[in-house]
């Protein structure tokens, strides 16, 4: 049996208390270790060694800064395979799949290595008096991270090495469902040569992100997960005065218009609603069929539904890998069975799925509803497993009007051979990111990530440009020196004004 505990001040450390979580291996259903669960005398040792690494890291010039995240992200490319195995280890999802979140996570690393650049300001010579007038972008201080189990290595390489770049300190809460891989992230910035105290690292669950967002030294916090969870912490750092951005859940709608191909837009559509077993944020969880091609869409999903390879993420040629926890999959079928209750069709029927050799595992299939009403609740909510809703309308504007009026607004795709289709779903619908022919449109490291509505608390996207205003505060700066142009005139009385 495996512990895991915390990383604080450069090492690892078993914490204070006696308190821990069981941690699955979701494909097998043994628990796999046990992870500490900060107390606040942890979250204290953090924030200490944070605050007491702040000021030289911030000190320290953006050039140096960023080589240590050269060195970082070298480290990440020759890992990458440990990285992925602990992923699929600990949430389920298969090994390629894995490789890839690490990928996408190295490329915002890639991007903060630019941060020389990223930092630069604006500068105005001679504004009016002899005075000259520049800005410059300053770190905030500790901040905090507290990232969900979908995404263990991904998403928080969406905030640190932004935050880190940007001169700030750093404390990880990452989910306590697959702990692993947050540690090893640990140990590779240290090795890439980050001062100890500057990255941190709490293993934890509620309790820890409530003390770290009453506590007095963290300036800000950055979390994913569900909308609930985002808007109470939204209005919690509000109300201790801490930035924060918040990106809850979402309910991703596809568009399948009459002229797309429709093979590729079956094909994008299992990927997206099934990869990762739905656990994704930017998943499709509905289909929306317009016009006639609803009847062809809803038997060519059936066929290839019912031919989807569930299993080990380990296991080569497996395309889906159990769900998190049982409590999260009991969950899933919950959902299946409310849908079927409130009139649905049920297409493909995934529930009670058994994978050979792996009787304990979180296993459940994909699922298949046809004719959903937006009324009903699997419309409604968002489900975070492998369930496929299809609803039919009979155009584009009645397409866009149900995607539009869903208080989740995370990510919305539409599949067509039309320019001037595509054109005006990506103008007029009203969500963060938009993908014309592309199922999953999440942006580049060097644009931001984020969702609109319901979707995201807060005034910033995650990494990107967005992430630099996060991390940073602006501040202005007026200049004139005392035998300069304008210098002792004597007391002004009246509001300055440049001539």
């Amino acid at each position: 049996m495996r512990d895991i505990g915390h990383f604080i001040a450069g090492r690892r450390t078993a914490g204070s208390g006696d308190r821990a979580g069981d941690v699955f291996n979701p494909a097998t259903g043994d628990v796999d270790a046990r992870v500490a669960l900060a107390t606040s005398a942890d979250v204290d040792a953090a924030v200490a060694a944070a605050r007491d690494a702040f000021s030289s890291w911030a000190e320290t010039s953006p050039l140096r800064r960023a080589r240590v995240l050269f060195r970082f992200r070298d480290l990440l490319e020759s890992h990458r395979d440990a990285l992925a195995a602990m992923i699929t280890r600990e949430h389920g999802k298969v090994l390629d799949d894995a490789r890839g979140e690490v990928t996408r996570g190295i490329e915002i690393v890639e991007f903060a290595c630019g941060i020389p650049s990223l930092l630069t300001g604006r500068h105005s010579d001679n504004v009016g008096g002899g005075i000259d007038n520049w800005n410059l972008r300053q770190p905030l201080g500790i901040v905090a991270g507290v990232t969900p189990f979908n995404f263990p290595v991904m998403v928080p390489l969406w905030m640190a090495p932004l935050a880190l770049a940007c001169g700030n300190s750093f404390v990880l809460k990452p989910s306590d469902r697959d702990p692993s891989a947050s540690l090893l992230l640990a140990d590779l910035l240290q090795q890439a040569g980050l001062p100890d105290g500057v990255f941190n690292v709490l293993q934890g669950d509620r309790s820890a992100v409530e003390a770290l967002v009453a506590h007095p030294d963290v300036s800000a916090l950055s979390f994913v997960g569900s909308t609930p969870v985002a808007q109470s912490l939204h209005e919690a750092c509000a109300r201790h005065g801490k930035r924060v951005q918040a990106l809850g859940g979402a309910k991703n709608h596809l568009v399948v218009m009459p002229d797309a191909d429709l093979a590729q837009a079956v094909d994008a559509l299992v990927g997206a609603a099934f990869g990762s077993a739905g656990e994704r944020c930017m998943a499709i969880s509905v289909a929306v069929a317009v016009g006639d091609v609803g009847d062809r869409l809803v038997a060519a999903l059936a066929e290839r539904t019912r031919t989807l390879k569930v299993g080990d993420g380990t296991t080569p040629g497996v395309e889906m890998g159990p769900l998190v926890t049982a409590a999260h999959r009991d969950r899933v079928e919950g959902f299946v069975a409310q849908g079927v209750a409130e009139g649905a069709t049920l297409v493909v029927d995934g529930r009670g799925l058994g994978v050979p050799g792996r009787p304990g595992g979180f296993f459940t299939g994909g699922t298949l509803l046809d004719r959903v009403d937006p009324a009903h609740r699997i419309y409604r909510e968002e489900i975070f497993g492998p369930v496929l809703c299809v609803v039919r309308v009979p155009d584009l504007a009645a397409a866009v009007r149900l995607i539009n009026t869903h208080p989740f607004s995370n990510g919305a795709a539409c599949f067509t051979a039309d320019g001037g289709v595509a054109r005006s779903f990506s103008r007029t619908v009203q969500v963060g990111m938009v993908g014309i022919n592309v199922p999953i449109p999440v942006p580049m490291a060097w644009h931001s990530f984020g969702g609109w509505k319901r979707s995201l608390f807060g005034d910033h996207h995650a990494y990107g440009e967005e992430a630099i205003r996060f991390y940073t505060r602006y501040k202005s700066i007026m200049q004139r020196w005392p035998d300069g142009p304008g210098a002792g005139e004597g007391p002004q009385f009246t509001m300055p004004v440049t001539n």
